[in-house]
């Protein structure tokens, strides 16, 4: 209904500047906060007051004059200084009560978006370990981000970046041949600086399994030469020594060997829970791929060639400061190693080579710092800048029985996703994950999670579906049928406010869905949803419709029912959430 009336004012409007040289801007309208004063509201009298001088009312009273005919319109007023208030007639709710029951899954949708093409990069998560409750915050948040933008029309492609090449590599690589050590009766104590979870001594026994004593060396020999460990010690000294030694000892191939085994298991883990999740990447991208495909030198080179970089110290630099940045970044290190900032560079070039236009980044909230250094490098490669953007998610805390659970993959001690998923199920968790808004801190209770009370948002809205489906289930026990196209005829019968304004609800459901998408916000949906479904249950028990004799009114509340039921599946949906049938 809002995008017809938009273009009945675009209409209106190219009548009443037909002669004006006036800049022509989009009208924009809004629901009406309180009914009195209409369905809809639109300031755009208003806006043209200036450039037209003339007094906004009259410009509005000109507008309203150049309306083409329309059924969706009752009425249309001004007030104030200016605002065009539009009453919407009965028949306008009808129609669009109709197109939710006709239209079932694809309500909903638009095409604001349309032939913008979209990647959107999230989770990401460093293949070291599995994942834990808090990736799966950025797994719920990005997926439900790309499900917003596809139901909007954008070409969206969902993209997990590996990183799977540098120094938290090769610290995976040490942890799993040192544990592969202890498996073939070495005795060692393990550096604290290593990967401790009970994952990498389940890797390091199917290395056993595959390889036999292949990769075996003497502890004195591994750890030969290596600085004492913390507390006596560095623990970064003390694990970067035995990377060292693994190197040496294991030679290249061996070591490869063991390092890609170790990110394969890993990163088979982190797929198959994503996709238990509901999550399903188009994509996933290496960045060993990117470095060792030479895509890094050439994105710095091309950086040299255009004079914005130079070298200080032995390292070279990138003029990051001339493009907005706080400070210059080093991309090669003078030990001629590249830093994680040429691969950041060289990866966003090479997403906007592959013809997206819109570079959408999930990223955690300590990558504040980020979003400066990548935009000033897509603009000295010749790309604007405003093609990249970065959402931040804050950090999600586990709590249970009201504890703090601590997290942390190097430690081993954390709530993988898989163990989240188990416990809550995946409905509850991604539906838990996106009611706050990605740059508030989430709290994620696990009893609260559990909950079957009926109060709790989930199953509030989730009870309002089920009911729907159970109701439309009762009625071959009272030996009645629904008649969708009865019902759809008998729409104009349910007249009182409190029908007419669950139609109203109903009928916002497209114009949550392009705010939500707009705003990067599946905590619009929710907060929608717990609308829909408030005034489902009170629909619910003001009228006995089963009990109902009149089959024209009947089958028209069925309707109702109907359409809520749809609603409430379509915006479930976006979240990655089923709708219960039964509950």
């Amino acid at each position: 209904m809002k995008a017809e009336l938009q273009q009945l004012l675009v209409e209106a409007l190219d009548h009443v500047l037909n002669d004006s040289e006036a800049e022509r801007p989009q009208p924009q309208i809004e629901r009406a906060r309180d009914t009195k004063f209409g369905d809809f509201a639109c300031n755009i009298a208003m806006m043209l007051a200036k450039p037209l001088r003339k007094n906004p009312r009259e410009i509005a009273q000109s507008i309203i004059d150049a309306l083409p005919d329309n059924s969706l319109i009752n009425k249309v007023e001004i007030a104030g200084p200016g605002f065009i208030n539009f009453y919407l007639s009965d028949q306008a709710f009808h129609e669009e009560v109709s197109s939710i029951v006709k239209r079932r899954s694809d309500y909903g949708q638009g095409n604001f978006g349309a032939g913008k093409k979209v990647l959107v990069e999230f989770v990401s998560a460093n293949p070291t370990g599995p994942l834990h409750v808090g990736h799966g915050r950025h797994a719920a948040y990005g997926d439900s981000i790309a499900n917003l933008l596809a139901a909007t029309g954008h070409d969206v492609t969902r993209e997990y970046y590996v990183n799977d090449a540098g120094r938290q590599m090769d610290i995976l690589a040490a942890s799993v041949w040192l544990r592969y050590l202890e498996c073939q009766g070495e005795q060692l104590n393990f550096p604290q600086g290593g990967y401790k979870g009970q994952y990498i001594v389940d890797i390091a026994k199917e290395v056993v399994d595959l390889h036999s004593d292949k990769f075996v060396h003497a502890s004195e020999n591994v750890f030969e030469g290596v600085t004492e460990d913390a507390p006596v010690g560095n623990k970064d000294s003390h694990i970067d020594g035995l990377v060292g030694n693994a190197k040496s000892l294991l030679g290249e191939e061996s070591y490869r060997v063991v390092q890609q085994f170790a990110l394969d298991a890993i990163l088979s883990d982190i797929r198959d829970d994503l996709e238990g999740f509901g999550v399903n990447m188009d994509a996933y991208y290496s960045e060993r791929q990117l470095t060792e495909g030479g895509k890094v030198r050439e994105a710095i080179k091309k950086l040299k060639s255009d004079g914005f970089v130079y070298e200080h110290e032995g390292a070279m630099w990138f003029k990051a400061t001339e493009f907005g940045d706080e400070k210059d970044r080093v991309v090669v290190r003078k030990n001629g190693q590249t830093t994680y900032i040429a691969s950041d560079i060289a990866y966003h070039y090479e997403k906007r080579q592959r013809g997206f236009d819109l570079l959408l980044d999930v990223l955690g909230a300590d990558h504040h710092g980020y979003i400066a250094r990548t935009r000033a490098a897509l603009e000295a490669m010749g790309e604007p800048g405003d093609s990249l953007e970065v959402q931040l998610v804050q950090f999600a805390v586990l709590y249970r029985g009201g504890e703090k659970v601590q997290m942390s993959t190097r430690s081993g001690e954390f709530v993988t996703l898989r163990e989240l998923r188990e416990e809550v199920g995946n409905d509850p968790a991604r539906f838990f994950y996106v009611m706050r808004s990605n740059e508030q801190h989430l709290d994620f209770d696990l009893d609260l999670a559990k909950s079957n009370e009926e109060d709790t948002p989930i199953n509030y809205i989730g009870y309002a579906h089920a009911r729907a489906c159970s109701l439309l289930r009762k009625l071959s026990s009272r030996e009645l049928v629904f008649d969708e196209v009865q019902g759809l005829e008998h729409l104009h019968r349910l007249d009182a406010d409190k029908e007419r304004g669950f139609m109203s609800t109903l009928t916002r459901y497209p114009e949550i869905v392009e705010l939500a998408a707009r705003n990067r916000a599946p905590q619009n949906v929710v907060h929608y949803l717990k609308e829909v479904a408030n005034e489902f249950h009170s629909y619910y028990w003001a009228y006995k419709i089963l009990d109902d004799q009149d089959d024209g009114r009947r089958n028209a509340r069925l309707v109702m029912f109907t359409a809520a039921k749809q609603v409430i599946a379509n915006g479930l949906a976006l979240l990655g959430v089923r709708a219960p049938e039964q509950m």
